[in-house]
């Protein structure tokens, strides 16, 4: 392969400590609210025989999505929350994220730490359910990293199970969806044999091979794009011509 002259990204020194504290944030709130059995989304029918389970589930990312956003803000509407969480943003629709957090910095007046934060949903009752989820497109993560070499793409899992409950009052049956367990991580840590290139949409999607097993290892953003690189460029249909093609464009070679 022909040497490039790649536009190197270099982070910040304080990075993983940074990157330490907000999953620590993220992972204490979501233990909170499972703890206060806070942690249930109902869904009110008027049918007698409810919603069909099989269906819910395949239903339930928007929802679970929306429960993340729902107690990231119920922590932010409390400014001295012990969380150190000062603002709690909806991603747009085309976003590929869902949840942007920003949390104060320890021993820093006016700094925080920004996390882009991806939720994926997976049923505990539903074998193999969202195991290999999309994360986004490979051009997509690999210009956030050159354009901000301390961009912190989190994501966060949210296991479910659903089941039905009967209405004694009016004899209908609600669905009811629970969030079991969670796990949240920094997408850039996943060790190499975690992460996975899907071809066939667009430039590409960046997959987790098991989002419910995964092994973190500790490297820099540089490492992490050489990785992605590699993995482009071994894709059947990519390769090192169309790699370069798209790294002009882009703007991540001299």
């Amino acid at each position: 392969m022909a040497k490039i002259a790649y536009k190197i990204p270099i982070e910040s020194a304080d990075y993983p400590r940074w990157s330490a504290f907000a999953l620590k944030q993220i992972r204490g709130i979501l233990k909170e609210r499972l703890v206060r059995g806070a942690n249930k989304i109902f869904i009110r029918t008027n049918l007698k025989r409810g919603l069909s389970l099989e269906n819910i589930n395949k239903k339930a990312g928007p929802f679970v999505e929306v429960w993340a956003l729902e107690v990231f803000d119920g922590v932010n509407a409390d400014p001295s929350n012990r969380f150190h969480l000062v603002h709690v943003e909806a991603g747009a629709r085309l976003d590929p994220y869902d949840i942007i957090l920003q949390f104060k910095r320890r021993g820093k007046a006016a700094a925080t730490i920004t996390s882009y934060v991806d939720a994926k949903a997976t049923a505990e009752d539903i074998p193999g359910s969202g195991r290999s989820p999309n994360i986004t497109s490979f051009k997509r993560i690999r210009s956030a990293y050159v354009e901000d070499p301390d961009y912190m793409f989190v994501i966060l899992s949210l296991k479910h199970k659903v089941y039905a409950e009967k209405s004694g009052d009016i004899g209908m049956t609600n669905g009811v969806m629970e969030i079991v367990s969670y796990h949240a991580y920094d997408l850039k840590y996943l060790s190499d044999k975690d992460i996975s290139y899907n071809p066939s949409l667009g430039t590409g999607q960046i997959q987790v091979r098991d989002i419910h097993y995964v092994t973190l290892v500790s490297r820099n953003v540089w490492e992490f794009c050489q990785i992605l690189d590699r993995k482009f460029m071994a894709s059947k249909g990519k390769g090192e011509a169309a790699f370069m093609k798209m790294a002009a464009k882009e703007g991540w070679i001299k």
